[in-house]
């Protein structure tokens, strides 16, 4: 349908029903501003209270950040059980068990030689043969005089046999002189004189008897100093004192050999006995109660990477070096392959026995400072509490602490430099 035509009054139009109260409009004009003032102050109000929440809110996360930023964020570990036995590594010098230089007990040259360096002999092999002319002809010497001593022990018994059979006639004599001179057939003076004669033949008698002693001396003597040359002339050959190998020969045929008689003596052969070897390692003091015989040990050399030989730490010095402030202790290897060369070195590892489980802590733990050694722990709450610690072996980026902290302790790992005991910190989680 078409709209309806407006019909426009004119100003000076006005009837009873159109023409407005002047009160109430002006009334609710009131009402409509004053509502909207309301309504205007309140938004106002609302703009207001919600910028200063928004300010203060902000400012106090400023506030909160930066004492969140001023707090030290940590991680925190707790310390590893180390194990009951713990792997001590020292070096060490191998020796053979048995290691002898051989000499000469005889003067003369050097005949021959039979074992060259390297050479595997047993106890009482021939090594060398020493030619001694002169010691041989003092054999034969002293055998003659021995021979010389026998016979004239043999002639000092058979004077004694001559003096007993005239000591005998002379007893007889004087019984028979002296019965006739109780009867009066005789002078005293011949029966005397025959009993002087008896008494002269007991004197005889002894001192034959004596000189039979002294030849019998003489005979012992003389095979004492026959059996001295002949045990000097079995030193003409020179045999091995033990089982071993020979490291060194130091003559050669023809050479002079001088056993010390007016000159220094000179080593001709050298053995080391290598079927078991002594390895001497100084043990620090620290762990020198732990040392004790018994204990097992490897040995590893560089020639044989990967290998390890086992021995057995079988006696101590019982003494600490006052210079090294080390135990002296000696391990024994098996070396019946003949691996091992004497004098080689070897590093030993010793699984020395702990009294208790050690506690383990990376590098990063530790504080280095001018109070000592010190790691960082939360025993109350979230405050810092620095405590010194003592520390036993380096593992490179372990170390083993012995005193200072608990297993069940909140570890600050790699702590601040500014960090100090009390301070307040946050634990990342």
């Amino acid at each position: 349908m078409p709209p309806e035509p407006m019909v426009q009054l004119s100003p000076d139009f006005e009837t009873s029903e159109h023409k407005p109260k002047p009160r109430a409009a002006r009334r609710r004009r009131s009402h409509v501003a004053l509502l909207l003032s309301l309504m205007l102050v309140a938004a106002l109000a609302v703009l207001v209270t919600s910028g200063i929440r928004t300010r203060i809110k902000a400012a106090s996360d400023v506030k909160q950040e930066t004492l969140d930023l001023a707090t030290p964020v940590v991680s925190v570990i707790h310390p590893k059980l180390g194990a009951l036995k713990s792997e001590v590594v020292l070096p060490g010098n191998i020796q053979a068990y048995t290691d002898s230089p051989i000499y000469a007990r005889a003067s003369g040259y050097l005949k021959k030689w039979y074992v060259d360096i390297g050479g595997r002999v047993k106890a009482g092999q021939l090594l060398a043969d020493i030619e001694a002319p002169e010691l041989d002809q003092q054999v034969l010497q002293a055998k003659a005089n021995l021979q010389q001593a026998e016979a004239a022990l043999e002639q000092a018994r058979a004077n004694y046999q001559r003096g007993k059979t005239n000591e005998e006639l002379a007893r007889v004599t004087a019984d028979r002189w002296k019965n006739l001179a109780a009867r009066g057939a005789v002078s005293r003076q011949e029966n005397d004189q025959y009993q002087a004669q008896f008494q002269a033949s007991l004197a005889n008698t002894d001192a034959l008897q004596k000189a039979i002693t002294a030849a019998e001396s003489n005979v012992t003597s003389s095979k004492a100093n026959v059996a001295r040359l002949e045990q000097m002339q079995g030193f003409e050959q020179v045999r091995a004192p033990f089982d071993g190998v020979l490291t060194a020969r130091n003559t050669d045929v023809g050479a002079l050999i001088n056993s010390g008689n007016g000159g220094a003596a000179q080593e001709l052969f050298h053995m080391a006995a290598t079927a078991r070897l002594r390895v001497y390692v100084n043990v620090p003091q620290i762990y020198s109660r732990s040392a004790v015989p018994g204990v097992t040990a490897d040995l590893t050399l560089a020639e044989f990477p990967g290998r390890h030989f086992t021995g057995q730490l079988v006696s101590t010095a019982e003494a600490i070096d006052a210079n090294t402030r080390t135990l002296l202790t000696e391990i024994a290897v098996d070396n019946s392959s003949g691996a091992l060369l004497p004098g080689a070195y070897a590093q030993v590892h010793l699984r020395l026995p702990s009294a208790a489980p050690s506690l383990i802590l990376p590098v990063n733990a530790l504080i280095f400072r001018s109070e000592g050694m010190q790691v960082a722990v939360l025993r109350q709450g979230d405050k810092a509490d620095l405590v010194p610690v003592t520390l036993g072996k380096d593992f490179g980026t372990e170390v083993e602490v012995t005193s200072g902290i608990e297993p069940n302790d909140q570890v600050i790992a790699n702590p601040p430099d500014s960090l100090v005991s009390g301070s307040m910190v946050r634990v990342a989680r």
